[in-house]
């Protein structure tokens, strides 16, 4: 549920969402399947970590932001250079995570 309150806080400040997973499974088939500039990955997805997912990301070149109520010294490597953002969390956080991410990204390629 909290995916789908983000997901309309995240159109209203202009992004466009692809995708919403709740598995881990769903994850890894939008990642090989969908074009996008940017993902948000909970570290614990229904109970399995995130892990693959950030991994799959990684290897295709995707910047993601992290967010999780463990610290990321808890999490696994495979988050390792990601930013966190520590749940609970405000919505404007994120926005202003994923702006910010996506400027550096922008900085580097050019």
């Amino acid at each position: 549920m909290l995916a789908f309150v983000l997901e309309e806080v995240l159109i209203d400040a202009g992004f466009n969402v692809v995708g919403i997973a709740g598995r881990l499974e769903i994850a890894l088939v939008l990642i090989e399947s969908c074009s996008f500039d940017i993902a948000i990955l909970d570290a614990n997805l229904a109970g399995i970590s995130g892990g693959p997912a950030a991994l799959a990301l990684t290897a295709r070149g995707i910047p993601f932001i992290v967010v999780s109520g463990y610290l990321p010294e808890q999490q696994r490597s495979a988050f390792f250079g990601a930013l966190h953002i520590q749940k609970p969390f405000r919505p404007d956080q994120l926005v202003r995570a994923l702006r910010g991410t996506l400027a550096g990204r922008d900085a580097i390629e050019v």
